[in-house]
């Protein structure tokens, strides 16, 4: 990829920015997923935050490119889908760059731009909602109150899972164990708690093998290959 696929110089990294810019180089990521037989993917919106976009000077353009990428991603999903192998779009919605819970944002300001990010996912026709790479409980708890608020506003309620991401340390980056992580997020509707990111499969055995054994979710895993 080049600068000018990205728009510029000025937005060279900002991969939201390419379902904008070159949708074609969007579209040929799904289809290398939905061709190696994915039923799920996700939308290109993983640090889709107007926090996030501001750092190119995009938060303006939000909501527009998160509904945008939903659409993208929603089209190669339709031509791929069959009777008897439907595929799914998953809108990915990231932990962003800054965490309440070290201060870097207050919570209110975090949760309105989880809701508009939501808001452009669900026009955009995401089949179901993954709050993803989570390293903060409150910017999870952020994002769930968004995702409710849209649940609620467009009166109808889609899958919603959870995915954190603990550290070599065995923890979130915060701190949190993966016991007080289930502990805080069991009372809230969600239909998917698991594991992301971060490390390879080995070392998330014990955090499953936890959940397995306490968590009243569906669980799901999505290891990295491993670490750099």
């Amino acid at each position: 990829m080049t600068a000018e696929d990205f728009g510029g110089p000025e937005y060279e990294g900002c991969n939201e920015y390419l379902v904008h810019t070159k949708p074609s180089a969007v579209e040929q990521v799904h289809q290398g997923f939905l061709e190696a037989g994915a039923d799920v993917i996700e939308t290109d919106t993983f640090g889709g935050t107007s926090i996030v976009l501001a750092e190119y000077d995009l938060a303006d353009q939000a909501y527009y490119l998160n509904k945008r990428a939903t659409e993208i991603a929603k089209k190669m999903a339709t031509e791929y889908s069959t009777p008897e192998k439907p595929r799914f779009v998953a809108g990915s919605m990231g932990p962003g760059t800054k965490l309440p819970t070290l201060g870097h944002i207050d919570f209110d300001t975090l949760r309105d731009a989880s809701a508009e990010q939501a808001e452009g996912l669900y026009d955009g026709g995401a089949d179901l909602f993954i709050i993803e790479t989570c390293q903060d409980v409150l910017q999870i708890k952020s994002a769930l109150n968004a995702v409710e608020e849209v649940f609620e506003k467009k009166g109808k309620r889609l899958p919603l899972m959870v995915s954190i991401t603990m550290e070599t340390m065995g923890t979130m980056l915060v701190g949190t164990e993966i016991s007080a992580a289930l502990s805080i997020l069991e009372p809230y509707n969600i239909d998917i708690l698991g594991l992301n990111c971060a490390t390879g499969p080995e070392q998330m055995k014990e955090h499953i093998k936890y959940l397995s054994e306490h968590s009243p979710f569906i669980i799901s895993c999505i290891p990295n290959a491993g670490l750099p």
